[in-house]
């Protein structure tokens, strides 16, 4: 499955912000490094030049991911016309059968590990609460079996 290439304004800022930091700041430390450890001989055998240079093709590694992901990115910055239903960048809190409450935003798939009640749009309980509303029955099917939820709230703003 394709992931979505929605993000919140701030999702984007965060993913912006850390390419040029990267760009900018991290990388020219690392091969003035490499520069370093290089001229002390041996590469073969020089352990810091070894590190310098792993550290340098993950860090590019994320640097192409990054300008990928930027360049595609859908920046989702308005609120939806009818904020009574579940869309991207909702807060919606849940109750199971248990009574148990949960809160969730759904947000971008690059932005869910910000914070622990962040779920990716393209994760099964974000789809089956997409224009969902207040007090409707949400069903999800998972690893563990169906899991039933009731939408207790929704909100745009935190």
């Amino acid at each position: 499955m394709a992931r979505s290439n929605l993000i919140t304004s701030e999702g984007a800022t965060r993913l912006r912000n850390e390419l040029a930091d990267l760009w900018k700041n991290k990388r020219p430390e690392v091969t003035k490094a490499i520069t370093a450890a290089a001229a002390e001989g041996d590469r073969s055998e020089n352990a810091e030049y070894i590190y310098r240079k792993k550290q340098l093709r993950e860090m590019d590694r994320r640097i192409r991911y990054l300008q990928k992901r930027t360049s595609e990115m859908q920046v989702v910055e308005h609120l939806p016309s009818d904020q009574s239903r579940v869309f991207f960048g909702a807060f919606v809190e849940l109750e199971d059968e248990d009574g148990n409450q949960f809160s969730y935003r759904l947000v971008g798939s690059d932005e869910f590990d910000i914070a622990p009640e962040y779920i990716s749009i393209d994760s099964p309980l974000a789809r089956a609460l997409l224009k969902k509303q207040m007090d409707d029955e949400v069903i999800v099917r998972s690893p563990e079996g169906q899991k039933v939820y009731y939408i207790n709230k929704i909100d745009y703003q935190k």
